[in-house]
């Protein structure tokens, strides 16, 4: 991830300025060493002695100051990489959550599967799966698909007499799952005489509902088209 390498790069730039600094610390100590002539030293007076010692100590104290500038600009270079981290992993973590509810990804769940089926006495139709993913939505489905097909936007059609899911041509049996709270989509479509099932399995459909810890629906592979919405302008 160029993020990743970003950072490879600056933490490579922060040990080279510690390394030069630490370097550059040793050298003016082993070059007062060899400047310094221990006869001369013993010849000095008093006075001459204090400020050799004063110029020393200040020498000493500037370079300090400068360590301590150095070390304080890695500490912000620190504060600025985990900042990025940080940043990195929120928009990561949206993208991946925009990513499961517009359908580009396989997702995995608790829900409900429910499986259609043509009688001798009833065919399923376009209006049936229709009437179904509305009632699931309504119920709090977060991802829906109808024969491994995702439901993204309600595009559900017939088509001399073919039933048409996001483009693809599917047939009965229809197997239709929902990811979401198992209890309330199945007791929501359960209800008398007003719920999914009752309503039809009392006109002769064949239905059958299970609830499922581990719902698994893929990921939609349509194109996804914006044709007429735009972005509101909030600046003018």
């Amino acid at each position: 991830m160029k993020i990743e390498k970003k950072n490879e790069i600056i933490m490579a730039v922060i040990i080279c300025v510690v390394s030069i600094v630490l370097f550059a610390v040793m050298f003016m100590q082993f070059k007062t060493i060899e400047e310094t002539d221990i006869t001369a030293i013993e010849n000095m007076r008093e006075a001459e002695l204090r400020t050799a010692i004063s110029e020393w100590k200040g020498k000493y104290e500037a370079t300090q100051e400068q360590l301590d500038t150095n070390m304080k600009s890695i500490a912000e270079y620190r504060e600025t990489i985990e900042k990025n981290e940080e940043a990195s992993d929120l928009i990561d973590e949206d993208l991946k959550e925009s990513n499961m509810l517009l359908g580009k990804t396989d997702v995995t769940g608790e829900g409900v599967v429910l499986t259609l089926n043509n009688t001798d006495n009833y065919t399923v139709t376009y209006s049936h799966l229709l009437e179904l993913v509305n009632e699931l939505r309504y119920a709090g489905a977060e991802a829906i698909s109808i024969n491994d097909v995702r439901i993204v936007m309600t595009e559900i059609v017939e088509v001399q007499l073919r039933m048409m899911v996001s483009g693809q041509r599917i047939s009965a049996p229809y197997v239709v799952k929902a990811i979401g709270n198992q209890t309330y989509l199945s007791s929501t479509l359960s209800l008398k005489d007003s719920g999914f099932i009752d309503r039809y399995q009392a006109s002769g459909m064949d239905i059958k509902l299970e609830t499922s810890r581990n719902v698994k629906i893929l990921k939609y592979n349509g194109e996804m088209n914006i044709k007429y919405m735009k972005e509101v302008n909030t600046e003018s």
